[in-house]
Parts: C-alpha cells; structure tokens; sequence
C-alpha cells in the first residue's frame, strides 16, 4: 500500500520548453500503488470553483488550490490519491486540470490537450461551469467537439469502424456540475431532475444550416462519447466576500442547500465511479496509469496523436516486464526468507507452493494485456529455474549431511579394516556384523534425511573390494560358503540399489507433483482474470448498447428518423459483437489454456503426457464453479 499523501503534488507539467512531461514525484507515488484506481478528473473554465469539489472529494478541507484571482490557479494536472473511502482495495485517484480558457497563456492548444489528458486518464470526468447549461457554455465546452481530431482509437482504422462505440466503452462517465445555480429545476410548469435538465440542455434542433450545425455538434458529440452522463447544481455556497476565503470557511459559514449538494455529489462518485480500464476491460493499477501518462505525453511531445491502440501496447510491454520483475522478487524473497537447508522436499515444496502463490498474485495485479501469455510463461519458467536450484542445493546439503553422518559412523569401521583387524579366520562374520551394526546405526541418524540410502549405496559399493579381500581371505569359511555369501552380497547389493531408485522415485514423484501444481497455480489465476476482463468487457458493451438505444429512442422523439435508423447498422453490429463473444468465450478460454499447457511443457515436463487432459478437465472444473 502506497503512502498516503498529506497534499496533492503535480503530475503533469510544462518544461522549460513549454512541453508537456510527467514530474517524477508523482510517477514514484503512482508507482507505489498496487490496487485499481478509480481516477475522476475534474475540468472546466478557470474560476469556476473546480479544486473545492476536488478537496471535498478527498475529505479535506484544504488541498488543491482554490482561485479566487482573475488568473488560473492550478497549473497542468495536479494528483491527489486517497484510498477509497467505500470500496475496499481501491485507491481514489484524484486529478485537478488546469483551468481552461485563462486569455493570460495564449495557448489554446495547451488547454485541448490538457482536456484530452483529463479524459484519457479518468474513469469519471467531472465538467465544471457556473451559471446555467445554455448554449453559451456549451460552446464553451467545444473541447469536446475537438476529441476525434486529437484523440485516435486504432493505429489503422477500417471503413466499417464504429469509431463511436470504441470512444463509448473507454471513455469515462460524465458529470455536469453547474455552480452557483440559480434557476428552478422545472420544464413546462413540472419539476424536474438535474440529470433530466442535462439531457434537455444537450436536445438537438432539426435542420441542416452552418448555424443549426453549430449549435448541434457539442450536443452530438456529449451524447456519441459519453455514455453515462450525471447533472449536479449548486447554489451559490456563502457570500461574495466570502467567496473570496473559501479555504478559511468552515462548514458552518457555508449555505446548507449548498453542503447537501456538495454531499449528494460525493456520495454519488465514491459509489458508482468505476475502476480505469482500457480496451477489453483490462483494469489499471497505479503504476499502469503512470505509464498510460507517459505514453499519452510522449506522443503530445513528439508531435502524434494519441492513440488507444498504441497506447495499450506500449502499456503492455511496460506493464508484462514489470509484472516479471516484480513477481520473481516475490518468489525469490519469501522463499529465501523460509529456507534453511537441508530441509524435507515436502516442506521445501510446501514453502516453493506458498511462494509461488504470492508471485502469481503480484503478477497478476500487474500484469496488462498479456494476450499470448508470453510474460506469465516467462515467470513460470525463470521461478521453475529458481525453484530446481533450491531443490539442487537441498539435495546437495542433505547429502552432505548424511556423508557427515556416514563418517562419524563408519571411520571406527574403515580404520579397523586398514588395521588388518578382520584378516584372520572368523573375521568375515566380524565385518559382516560390524558392517551391519553401523549401517543400521546410521539409518537411525538419517532415516528423515533425503539422499540417505543414495549416499550409503555410493558407500557401500566404493566398499566392494574390501568385503571381498577379507571374505576370501576367510580360511574358516569353506568354498561352498564363500559362494554363498557372494551371493548374499550380490542381493544385499541390489537390495540397496532399489532402496536408492525407490528414494529418487519419491523425490521425482514430488517434483512432478510440484511441476503440476504450478501448472494449475497459474492456470487458476489466468483464467480468473479472464473471467474478469471478459466481465468488465461484457459490462461496457452493454453500458454502450444501452446508451446507444437510448440515443436512437431520443432521436426519434426528436424528429431525426434518418439518423435514429441508421444506428441500426451500429446497434446490430455491437449486438453480433456481444453475441460472438459469449459463443467464443469457451473455446478461447480452451485455447488459452492448452496454449499455456504446451509451452509450458518445454520447462515442466511433469506435465506433458498429461498436459491435454489437464487443461480440458481443469477448464470443464474452472467453468462448471463459476455456473
């Protein structure tokens, strides 16, 4: 969990050049963040009051600067992130733009891309004016008008493109605030709503002249990009010389119809204001909406456009390789932080399970748009390669300590045998029932020890020639004796053999145990995910399919017939959409994991006779828990 921030810092700026850039302060904030941000923006014309809904927003009192001077307070986007009041495990990313419209810059370019930036990064963007929504202020709002030409959703766009349902689904929620209003919320003598006073605010006038094209194009463009769009009005809080101290007033100096407003507002963005996702409802956690800046300011910088597509996959190749970073460090930390050789393969695969588990989840939380699985086979590999070190150096260790053992056991042994001490008659069986003595001796040391009976059979038959010198120099044994102890021996031998192969046997059981574990480890992770994004997918087409009907309802009432009867084509083609999605999403998801099953085969070979039956059985047990 990021540190939490006593005060907003900048997060976009001008350098010396006039340039946009991301400042460093704010990059290693975001960068801390580990959660999903939920990131509402707030924008509109200078001195009109936009940081106090910010400050409120974030329970404070004072924070964002308040301009009460002719001149823009904030300049370029200033970030406040605060964990979420209400939805656990979310952090609350604030962000206040630069006032637009300040004659004093002369850059009106620099207040479209300060726009562009606010609803490219924001999951809820929040417009703030004063007044009333009449024509006026939504010419005022003709930033909007301009988000097609300064905004691209592909790389190549196709002549069929519904360029609108593209911006629809990754473009935030949209909240009017109207500040000191002053007006009765009422249309032909009925009481209305604010969100009703919105839409007939963004009503369009039949014709086809400049002018009628003119008042028309804010309103079309609110209503193609916008899918959800909210109204707030506020009275106007306190007095003029009040106004002018805002930061000095306590709730008390303020108006109460105005403090109700403003806590209506609240409660209305802290419930229903969504995590940041991008195409294909891929989630953002700080440190992705970091990089979605940079990405977005580089290409201002560099003179292109930005574009959607790009952007998700330079995000992706930034985000994946962090992902790695990030979830070998995990592995490799808790695993280091518990291990202490020798150790029992169960325990040390216990111990690898619980690791592993963490570094999947790192991973998955920052992972974004690993399509081809390519970064999480990565990290299943390069933890695979740490893990059979760790199980090399432990079977080393145990060896090693068994070898100590062994020592300790057999020197009184191996230094009567250099003595000459069994070479008499008799003295086989002497040395048998040493051999035997200290053998059973040393099984009682190391009976928990991995590699115990591999070490003694290394032993034992380094020791061959010993056991036969003395046993032929036995004269007290007859010919037909000495047979038969070979004989034994040769058993003995192979019985020794086997208890070693029946060790390695247990020890390759548990690494094929291991190898598919980690095969299902990952795969319950990557299917979850899927599940996921195809959820949030599903969830934005349907938001877009709901406000695109909606859309063509109104345009009938209104009169265009024409316009409402050609989104049919839009309506039927994101309808087919929906529809192959739902159809595809099993045999995807078997792809997906059959994919995963082979590649991941060349580094677990555990699992390849089984690979195919693991993956349709684990996916038909994955599906049938999620009915």
């Amino acid at each position: 969990m990021f540190k939490t921030m006593d005060e907003p810092v900048c997060l976009i700026s001008s350098d010396s050049e006039g340039r946009l850039c991301v400042m460093k302060k704010a990059k290693e904030i975001l960068d801390g963040i580990t959660q999903p941000v939920i990131v509402v923006s707030v924008v509109g014309l200078y001195r009109t009051g936009k940081s106090y809904l910010m400050n409120r927003l974030a329970g404070k009192q004072t924070g964002f600067a308040l301009g009460s001077t002719i001149e823009s307070k904030t300049k370029g986007i200033w970030m406040w992130c605060v964990p979420h009041p209400i939805k656990t495990g979310h952090t609350l990313v604030l962000l206040d733009t630069e006032g637009l419209g300040d004659v004093h810059k002369g850059d009106e370019k620099h207040d479209t891309w300060i726009f562009c930036l606010a609803v490219l990064l924001s999951s809820t963007l929040v417009y703030n004016s004063l007044g009333v929504i009449d024509n006026n202020a939504l010419e005022k709002l003709h930033f909007v008008t301009e988000l097609t030409e300064n905004i691209q959703v592909k790389a190549q766009r196709g002549a069929d493109d519904d360029d609108s349902a593209e911006f629809m689904r990754v473009f935030p929620s949209f909240i009017w605030s109207v500040r000191d209003f002053t007006l009765k919320l009422e249309k032909e003598g009925k009481a209305i709503t604010a969100d009703e006073y919105l839409e007939s605010a963004l009503a369009l006038k039949a014709g086809s002249s400049s002018s009628i094209e003119k008042f028309n194009l804010p309103r079309r463009c609110l209503r193609h990009f916008f899918a959800e769009r909210r109204c707030f009005v506020f009275p106007r809080p306190a007095g003029d010389d009040d106004l002018a101290r805002m930061e000095e007033l306590s709730e008390t100096d303020l108006r109460p119809q105005f403090l109700q407003r403003a806590q209506e507002f609240c409660s209305y963005v802290f419930s229903s204001a969504k995590p940041k996702t991008l195409t294909g409802g891929r989630m953002l956690i700080g440190s992705a909406l970091c990089s979605l800046a940079e990405v977005y300011v580089e290409a201002i910088r560099s003179g292109r456009i930005p574009c959607l597509e790009n952007a998700v996959v330079s995000l992706a190749q930034i985000q994946n390789e962090r992902a790695v970073e990030q979830g070998l460090q995990v592995y490799q930390s808790q695993v280091f932080e518990s291990v202490c050789f020798p150790l029992d393969p169960s325990v040390l695969s216990d111990i690898h399970r619980k690791a592993e588990t963490a570094a999947i989840d790192a991973f998955i939380s920052i992972s974004f748009n690993d399509t081809e699985q390519k970064a999480q086979l990565k990290l299943m590999e390069e933890i695979q390669t740490v893990y059979q070190e760790l199980c090399g150096q432990n079977r080393e260790e145990c060896s090693n300590v068994c070898k100590l053992e062994l020592t300790q056991v057999f020197t009184p042994l191996e230094e009567a045998v250099n003595d000459g001490s069994f070479m008499h008659p008799g003295g086989y069986t002497e040395y048998r029932d040493k051999l035997q003595s200290c053998t059973n001796e040393y099984r009682a040391r190391t009976h928990k020890q991995m590699m115990s009976e591999e070490v003694l059979h290394e032993y034992l038959r380094e020791k061959d020639q010993f056991v036969n010198n003395i046993l032929l120099a036995d004269q007290r044994l007859t010919e037909a004796e000495q047979y038969k102890e070979v004989e034994r021996l040769k058993k003995e031998v192979l019985e020794q053999k086997n208890k070693s192969l029946e060790e390695m046997k247990q020890f390759q059981e548990q690494t094929l145990q291991d190898q598919k574990r980690t095969y299902e480890q990952h795969v319950t992770q990557l299917l979850e995910r899927m599940e996921k994004e195809s959820a949030r997918a599903k969830e934005d087409n349907e938001r877009v399919l709901d406000a695109k009907l909606r859309e063509q309802r109104i345009l009938m009432e209104e009169g265009f017939k024409e316009r409402a009867a050609q989104m049919n084509v839009e309506i039927e083609s994101l309808k087919g959409e929906m529809k192959n999605d739902d159809e595809s999403k099993r045999s995807t998801l078997g792809m997906v994991v059959d994919g995963v099953g082979i590649a991941a085969s060349l580094f677990l070979p555990g699992i390849i006779p089984k690979a195919a039956g693991i993956a349709v059985s684990y996916l038909s047990r994955f599906l049938d828990r999620k009915k």
